[in-house]
């Protein structure tokens, strides 16, 4: 009797044991899969860069008839090229206009509480937002905008993973062909090349919304004579990067800046960023729709949201791109799979 009171307590030790261990692994591996999926995102943006450039690569070849590796020299090189004449000729008056927005801005937002403070639903509003719910607000960005290694030091290793990907893909596809079976490798094939199609379409759709919400917002906001106008609409370019959060975000302090003058010009800067994002849905949209699949409204926000809790600003940005794959990857793999 005692020899088996003793086997069984050995067996109940190796059980928790063996239970202990399986926690302590799976602990480890939700750690190494939280370091990884941020390292996972900055490949899926460097991809995205190339994209962008063998897109554009592909549009000068058509256009030009110069040889695919001219082409894509060209693509590269007048890209940054573009960028840095940007900055060369309007950094003075960015610089300059940055500097109005920090010194004009605080002083907006306590313009903007003692008017709130006047009415009693505006005092329920500062209530809400001060004291701990301010530290809760603050807390919640600082997590929600930080990323793994830091901005300038994704952004170092995303152009790099780009320039790399637009100089050998074959390389790169080859080697993850080589991970498939051979008997799934045309299945696999199909897939990269449906996935390509797609995020060139959102590339395109992407960077034309973004030219033409600076373009828009600077030249309506100019007219209205609100301050720093350029800065503002190559804040709400940048900003729409991010799909529906993106747009609320930027009309903020424009709208703050349009309540230094008076209300109504407050309310025609709403506004001008609200038919500004009107023209260029119109526009954008139907791009959208020939070139990638149609993603429901709700499922992109909720993707946003997951993914900028999990990895800051990147995985918010990176929220449609993911999803796009997401549901190709279901839809060629599953969903075929069942209905044929």
């Amino acid at each position: 009797m005692s020899e088996k009171t003793t086997t069984e307590e050995t067996t109940y030790i190796q059980k928790v044991w063996q239970t202990v261990i399986i926690v302590a692994l799976l602990v480890v591996f939700i750690l190494i899969a939280r370091v990884a999926f941020n390292v996972l995102l900055m490949v899926l943006a460097g991809a995205l860069i190339s994209l962008y450039f063998h897109g554009l690569g592909d549009v000068i070849q058509r256009n030009t008839k110069l040889n695919r590796w001219f082409s894509m020299f060209v693509s590269i090189a007048g890209t940054f090229l573009l960028i840095g004449s940007l900055f060369w000729f309007m950094g003075t008056k960015i610089q300059n206009q940055i500097s109005i927005l920090n010194d004009t801005l605080p002083n907006t937002i306590n313009n903007v509480k003692l008017k709130l403070a006047e009415t009693p639903t505006g005092l329920k509003v500062l209530n809400h937002l001060s004291g701990k719910n301010s530290e809760k607000l603050l807390n919640t960005a600082q997590h929600f905008f930080s990323t793994s290694f830091g901005v300038l030091g994704n952004l170092y290793i995303i152009i790099l993973l780009g320039i790399f990907f637009t100089a050998n893909p074959i390389l790169y596809k080859n080697g993850m062909l080589k991970l498939v079976p051979k008997t799934k490798k045309m299945l696999f094939q199909a897939v990269i090349e449906r996935i390509i199609h797609d995020l060139k379409g959102w590339l395109k759709a992407t960077v034309i919304s973004m030219v033409l919400i600076t373009l828009l917002i600077t030249i309506g906001l100019t007219i209205m004579g609100i301050p720093v106008a350029l800065v503002l609409g190559l804040i709400t370019g940048m900003l729409k990067l991010i799909p529906n959060f993106g747009s609320l975000v930027a009309m903020v302090p424009g709208i703050l800046l349009g309540l230094t003058i008076g209300t109504n010009t407050a309310i025609i800067t709403a506004l001008i960023y609200v038919v500004s994002q009107m023209i260029v849905s119109s526009i954008v949209t139907p791009i959208i729709q020939e070139k990638i699949i149609n993603l429901p409204p709700a499922l992109t926000i909720v993707s946003q949201v997951i993914m900028g809790t999990l990895s800051g600003a990147l995985g918010i940005i990176l929220a449609v791109p993911l999803l796009v794959i997401v549901i190709i990857l279901v839809d060629e793999l599953y969903v075929k799979k069942i209905t044929t």
